[in-house]
């Protein structure tokens, strides 16, 4: 099935369905190792970042993107 497929079953779904697919979609991205071109993308913009929340959030994506929390 195609990512297209899934959104379009996902807009006929009841509010309280669409709602357990989404809070799955936000499980599943959070698990998930990123790639070797998603984790550069972050550490060029650690890298390129002043603020200190976003340097702990960036630090904080890349490590959960490293291990796939």
């Amino acid at each position: 099935m195609t990512a297209a497929k899934v959104i379009e079953a996902m807009d006929g779904l009841a509010p309280d369905e669409q709602t357990k697919v989404i809070q799955h979609a936000f499980e599943l991205a959070r698990r998930r190792q990123l790639s070797a071109d998603e984790l550069g993308d972050l550490a060029e913009r650690l890298e390129n970042s002043s603020d200190p929340a976003e340097i702990i959030r960036l630090r904080s994506a890349m490590t959960g993107g490293f291990y796939g929390e």
